[in-house]
């Protein structure tokens, strides 16, 4: 996003937020459609595949879920904290909708 458009929609800090958390959401994705065809296939070979494929999709969520709480964007043991986050996330989206 232009930085000027970014500034004026407040949504220059928010940018890298959105990113990480779609990357989450697609992480935890991975890994429920993983686990799901794990319990599908009859075959060794392809059960071997798809538990890689697990672990590095449950490596790379947490790599994301640590970048994620290191910047303050999710705080999964702190409820109150969270919703702070969710809120301001919310409220800066219904006011770029106000705009139009």
């Amino acid at each position: 996003m232009n930085s000027i458009i970014e500034s004026l929609t407040g949504m220059d800090k928010m940018s890298d937020q959105v990113i990480a958390t779609d990357f989450l959401i697609a992480a935890k994705s991975g890994i429920r459609n993983y686990s799901i065809a794990i319990t599908e296939t009859i075959s060794e070979d392809v059960k071997e595949v798809l538990k890689k494929q697990l672990e590095d999709s449950i490596q790379t969520y947490e790599t994301i879920t640590d970048y994620m709480m290191k910047n303050g964007y999710y705080h999964p043991y702190n409820m109150d904290e969270q919703f702070k986050v969710d809120m301001k996330t919310t409220n800066t989206a219904l006011n770029l909708t106000e705009g139009m």
